[in-house]
């Protein structure tokens, strides 16, 4: 609420020297919400201000842009623009300083807190500790030759994986038998005619069936070496 001392000419004139710049009522009645002044009361004001000569304006067409009279403020010479052009520039490099300040003791702050506390680091050495000592206590049953997957489980993965390669196998072949009847006569790019109706390859999204049929292999193979170390760690029968 605007002091009631002062009248609704009295707060938009103040304004409209505060701003010195042109404006409409329209202007004037949105920045002065918050006195509860409506916009009658305001363009009543402005024309009174006006016809006093308290203020000045312009008509553009059936707008008034109002403006503060300019006689009343103290227009620097060339002197006074000059120095103060200098003390401008000396506070744009005090700021310029103080931003400087202000981004390395912000940097600072950032490295401190990225930093672990004490009980933090106390609490992750022992996190290490012990998955140090559970991959010491695996590898420990690795040298001394305890099987961790059983054979049937083994067995059973590997039989499930072969099933899959093969059900992969025979979906690639038939659908490049289906791709080549498709596109062999047609009139379109076929890279354009794949990108267009959305079909992607292996290579499209990184995987390769080869490379799977590989390590099915590798893993059979080493099945097999195992397999045979392990019977000629046994004592020849008698």
């Amino acid at each position: 609420m605007a002091p009631k001392s002062d009248s609704t000419d009295a707060i938009v004139l103040r304004y409209l020297n505060e701003q010195n710049r042109p404006l409409n009522s329209q202007n004037v009645a949105d920045a002065l919400q918050k006195y509860n002044l409506k916009k009658a009361a305001i363009q009543k004001a402005l024309d009174t201000l006006a016809d006093n000569g308290k203020i000045s304006f312009k008509e553009y067409g059936k707008q008034k842009v109002y403006l503060a009279r300019q006689d009343q403020f103290d227009i620097p010479n060339s002197e006074e623009l000059s120095r103060m052009k200098q003390e401008n520039e000396k506070l744009q490099e005090q700021l310029g300083e103080q931003k400087r300040s202000i981004s390395e003791v912000e940097g600072e702050i950032k490295a401190l807190q990225s930093n672990l506390t004490l009980e933090q680091i106390r609490e992750k050495e022992a996190k290490l500790t012990n998955e140090v000592n559970e991959m010491e206590d695996r590898l420990e049953k690795l040298r001394g030759g305890v099987t961790l997957v059983k054979p049937e489980d083994r067995k059973a993965v590997e039989q499930m994986v072969y099933e899959k390669i093969s059900q992969w196998r025979k979906r690639k072949r038939m659908f490049k038998d289906l791709w080549d009847s498709i596109t062999e006569n047609s009139p379109k790019d076929v890279k354009e005619f794949k990108e267009e109706i959305g079909v992607e390859y292996d290579e499209d999204v990184g995987v390769s069936l080869q490379s799977y049929s590989d390590l099915l292999q590798r893993g059979k193979k080493r099945s097999s070496s195992d397999l045979q170390q392990q019977c000629a760690k046994r004592p020849p029968l008698q």
